[in-house]
Formats: structure tokens, sequence, C-alpha cells
């Protein structure tokens, strides 16, 4: 197999993540396009110092948050505030208590290893409102720093905070529902 069909073979793959991120098919399209050229036109880069699929998500990683830069007045910072206001007072007491005590989670290390979880942590994170998934993609999967995110969002610390926190209780509803609890199905 040449370079160029081991790039395609990744397409697929590198697409969803984008789509994760951008939660814009043509953003995410424009990324995907944009890191397999850029691979094609240095493939001495590579040097096979890592798995290509792990060079091609750094290469997109870039690419997203290019886009992010760019696009950054047509991002919609539609909070829902109303539904997560919901979620906070359902999850949690008046005096800031877990309303119920969180579910047994078992060994979650042992369930890092699994990749059935993650494509349950997938389902649920694309299942996130666009701001929340946005926030937590852009802190945990890309790695930027507060700072970072407050600057490209337009949010303050303590509104980032807050996003971070809806984002992770509805991450942590949804894992409970669907891996840790009995049924370990994808959502």
């Amino acid at each position: 197999m040449d370079f160029q069909d081991e790039l395609a073979g990744h397409r697929t793959y590198l697409l969803r993540f984008a789509r994760l991120q951008l939660r814009n098919d043509a953003w995410a399209e424009d990324a995907v396009s944009e890191t397999l050229l850029a691979a094609l036109s240095k493939p001495q880069s590579f040097g096979s110092r890592s798995q290509l699929k792990t060079w091609l998500v750094g290469i997109l990683k870039h690419k997203v948050l290019d886009l992010f830069r760019s696009n950054a007045r047509e991002v919609c910072l539609d909070t829902d505030s109303e539904s997560a206001d919901e979620l906070d007072n359902l999850v949690f007491k008046a005096d800031g208590h877990f309303a119920q005590t969180p579910a047994d989670w078992g060994n979650p290390e042992q369930d890092l290893n699994s990749r059935q979880f993650f494509q349950t942590m997938e389902a649920c994170t694309e299942k996130l409102p666009a701001m929340l998934g946005r926030v937590f993609l852009m802190r945990e999967w890309l790695e930027l720093s507060s700072d970072d995110i407050c600057k490209e969002l337009g949010l303050t610390p303590t509104n980032l905070y807050v996003q971070l926190h809806r984002a992770r209780l509805r991450l942590r509803e949804c894992l409970e529902l669907n891996w840790f609890g009995t049924s370990k199905e994808t959502p």
C-alpha cells in the first residue's frame, strides 16, 4: 500500500474527529482536506517516528485551531443555559452537594483500555450542546490552555469554568447511563 492509500484509509477517522471538534460538516471537510494535503506535500516530515494516524491527528489539531480562529465570528455562542440549569438542579441540591451519590464506576482504568468505552465516550461527547462540546474538546482533546480558549471564544474565565463544569456533568450523566450502568451499549 502506498503512502497516498494509507492516508486515504485514515480519512473517515479524521473526519469524525474533526466533526466532533468543529460541529460543522463543511469546516470538518476543509480541515481534513487540508490535513491530507499537508501530509501529501511533506511526506518526509512523517519519518515513521509515530503511527501515521497519530501524526495525522497532530496535523488535524492545528488545522482545527486555524479554523476556530478564522471562523471565530461565525461561532454560535448559544450556551443552552436553560437546559444546563435544569441539569444542575437535577444533579445538585440547593447546598451544592450531589442530590444522589454517584454510581459506582468500578475500575475506570480498566475501562480506559476498552475501545468500546471510547466509542461510548465519543457518542456522549457528540450529544453535548455545541458550545459545551466545543469548549470541552478544546480543553481536553486539543489541550488548549484556559487563556487560549477564553481568547478564542470570547469567554471570561468564570464562564469557561461554568461551561466545562456543565460539559463534564453531562458527560458523567451519559457515561453513567450508557457505560457504568448495566447496558454498556453505545448511546
